[in-house]
């Protein structure tokens, strides 16, 4: 049997008539272009210089200080100052930190340099002026020293009523203020209080002059107590040296728990024991002599042994009330009550 084509497939021919469009390439046909070649980025243009930044202008030169203001003129002012507690630098509560020159002379004091210095010129406060009034040399120093628990009441003290400045007593220019000085400070109490003055330089007196006691020890002179004593009271005072006095006895005499000043003269006396008189006067200021078993009111015409001018001619109201600041004793006596042994 003779052998039969088969024919191609449509889809074979289909194949091989695609293939061939694409091998033989009809003329006139420009090529497809190949892809360009990336370009370099153009380079850029150089930047202007750009311009400096202006200076900004130098800060002013900082105000010289007070101290240096004042010193040009007052050198020996400034040198003392700057020795004294106000100056001192490393204590916050000074002058020296809180506004230095100004603090006590007042803002003033500048327009007192600008126009030159001299006596007068300018608002400067002179604290050592007599013109100046106390009331207004306190207030400066008060300022500061108002919180102070020995200064707060010093508007109702007796110096304050008397217009008695601050700087009739302290020198601030100075290293050394003789008025918080043991030793030197009675000398500036006696410049007003020459009746004290007598007193302290006669034979039976507090140690003062050799500056073992000072007046502010019992004073505080900046407080507002009647006799400004650093105490409410006398007694109160006294105690805080003499304290064997104070009791509380059996016994009491009214003058210890009272007022001691009934009895002692505490600046000085020419009395042994500090007493105002002698005994027996001294005591008979309360006691009176008569009834006094061994008392008499006169002084014997002749010799004599009767011991009724014990207490006139011997002075020896001691001699049996020894305890006369008072007494523990408890026997069961009448006179047990009499400050005797």
């Amino acid at each position: 049997m003779p052998r039969t084509r088969r024919p191609f497939s449509a889809a074979f021919a289909a194949v091989a008539g695609v293939l061939l469009m694409t091998a033989v390439q009809p003329a006139g046909t420009q090529p497809t272009p190949a892809k360009e070649a990336t370009q370099p980025a153009p380079a850029k243009e150089p930047t202007p210089f750009a311009p400096a930044k202006e200076a900004k202008p130098a800060a002013p030169a900082p105000e010289p200080a007070p101290e240096d203001i004042c010193k040009a003129c007052h050198q020996p002012y400034f040198d003392s100052y700057a020795a004294s507690r106000h100056g001192t630098k490393g204590d916050p509560r000074s002058p020296a930190n809180r506004g230095g020159c100004f603090t006590c002379h007042g803002a003033a004091a500048m327009d007192h340099a600008q126009k030159g210095g001299g006596k007068g010129v300018g608002g400067v406060v002179n604290l050592a002026s007599k013109a100046v009034p106390a009331e207004t040399k306190n207030a400066t120093c008060l300022g500061c020293h108002q919180s102070d628990r020995q200064r707060m009441h010093w508007q109702a003290s007796v110096h304050a009523a008397r217009d008695v400045a601050c700087t009739s007593c302290h020198q601030v220019h100075t290293a050394h203020d003789k008025v918080r000085d043991k030793l030197t400070q009675p000398q500036v109490c006696f410049t007003c209080h020459k009746e004290q003055r007598v007193q302290i330089n006669k034979p039976y007196r507090h140690p003062v002059l050799e500056g073992k006691v000072s007046c502010a020890d019992c004073h505080n002179v900046h407080g507002n107590n009647p006799k400004q004593l650093v105490r409410g009271s006398v007694v109160e005072t006294c105690y805080t040296c003499h304290m064997e006095k104070r009791g509380p006895f059996v016994h009491n005499h009214q003058p210890v728990t009272e007022d001691c000043s009934i009895c002692h003269q505490p600046h000085g006396t020419t009395i042994a024991g500090l007493l105002k008189s002698r005994p027996p006067f001294l005591c008979q200021n309360c006691h009176a002599s008569a009834g006094h078993p061994v008392q008499i009111a006169g002084l014997p015409t002749g010799r004599t042994t009767s011991t009724s001018s014990l207490g006139t001619v011997g002075r020896g109201c001691l001699n049996c009330h020894t305890n006369i600041h008072g007494s523990n004793s408890t026997q069961n006596s009448a006179t047990s009550g009499r400050f005797r042994r």
